[in-house]
């Protein structure tokens, strides 16, 4: 799935006619309608704060140079 600091995702509620709105925020918003959503999230509120950034990995120490395996 795609993430990022500007990422906002319309999700189909299973089970009903609802669609889910989130903002990279955070903030979420429920609806019927996708326009509905979409306006909701493009007027959402400036000022907001996004959430924390995912934890970038940390690429793991190299591997030492090994010896032949012995047969």
């Amino acid at each position: 799935m795609l993430r990022g600091a500007n990422v906002m995702r319309i999700v189909w509620l299973p089970g009903s006619d609802l669609l889910e709105g989130e903002c990279h925020c955070g903030a979420r918003h429920v609806a019927e309608e996708p326009a509905a959503l979409w306006e909701w999230l493009l007027t959402h509120p400036e000022g907001h704060h996004p959430v924390d950034p995912p934890v970038t990995a940390t690429p793991l120490p190299a591997a030492p140079e090994s010896a032949p395996v012995p047969v």
